[in-house]
């Protein structure tokens, strides 16, 4: 069962009415509530869009560190429920770094507030983590307050074909020897071509074309675009985690089959990744039973 509410009441009426609700559309619930620039935070309904949240505050030239794959039909609450994020991630952080406060609307109607609208708020526990990655599970998440970050003065992406993994495991080595800071550091291979190292430098003008100069020093010469995420990971949603450390090994054990990983964070998608068992699955159903008692949010 599909529902569409026109407000965050009518979602509170509904959802206690329901016996099974396998997805809830939010696009009429979709408003700014609130943009205090000085502040750099912003609190958005959920069922705004990404890219239409980011065009509001890159006005006031700031925005929302994050970059999943399509940004413009992803909605904030896709966003927070899925735990979106994309290459940039090295940098920024996830989407947990940024959020601040959080309402949610409960199975059975009730509505729960976390957090706030400052970016110093440390009072009581923090249910946003909560709430953040269950996949709507736990509740209807509606709203959600965030700090923010000026936008970039420059930005600059760069990539280096490597003629074996050997070779990108040296060059991050050197990367991670020097004063280079990259806000995206990933290894792809997909579909045959060549492997390619990607580095990326943000801030001041004149730190990133000094940052670039010194990635130039290294090997790395052509521009390169972001988009090998999005188009790969319509195809790999999934992912394995290993320590940053164990990356190149692990990928050793690939073969020829295609990838993109997060050099700097060990997360790397690819076709054949397979949700593990996870050892907390008691926990996680004692968890959903106190929230969702009658089972009426399913993934």
């Amino acid at each position: 069962m599909t529902i569409k509410p026109d407000s965050i009441s009518e979602l509170q009426e509904l959802l206690p009415k329901s016996q099974r609700v396998d997805e809830v559309s939010l696009e009429a619930v979709a408003e700014l509530i609130e943009h205090v620039p000085e502040d750099m935070t912003a609190t958005v309904q959920a069922g705004m869009s990404l890219s239409e949240f980011q065009s509001r505050l890159a006005k006031a030239g700031q925005w929302l560190p994050v970059d999943p794959p399509h940004p413009q039909v992803v909605t904030i609450g896709e966003l927070l429920a899925c735990n979106l994020n994309g290459p940039r991630r090295f940098g920024c952080g996830t989407i947990r770094d940024w959020v601040i406060g959080m309402t949610v609307v409960l199975p059975d109607g009730r509505l729960i507030r976390n957090g706030g609208k400052v970016v110093k708020n440390v009072a009581g526990f923090d249910l946003c983590r909560l709430f953040i990655g269950a996949k709507n599970e736990l509740g209807i998440i509606v709203e959600a307050a965030f700090k923010l970050l000026p936008l970039p003065e420059a930005e600059a992406h760069l990539a280096k074909r490597c003629e074996s993994l050997g070779q990108a495991e040296e060059l991050l080595e050197n990367i991670w020897t020097s004063d280079l800071q990259p806000t995206v550091l990933d290894l792809y291979r997909i579909d045959g071509e060549p492997l390619t190292l990607v580095a990326g430098f943000a801030g001041p003008s004149a730190d990133v074309e000094a940052q670039s100069n010194a990635a130039n020093a290294l090997g790395f010469a052509a521009k390169a675009s972001l988009d090998y995420d999005a188009q790969f990971r319509q195809t790999a949603p999934s992912f394995t985690s290993v320590a940053p450390g164990n990356l190149i090994s692990t990928l050793r054990n690939f073969g020829d089959e295609s990838f993109v990983a997060r050099a700097g964070n060990g997360v790397v998608y690819h076709p054949s990744a397979k949700l593990k068992e996870v050892p907390s699955l008691d926990l996680q159903k004692r968890v959903k039973d106190i929230f969702d008692p009658k089972g009426v949010l399913v993934e």
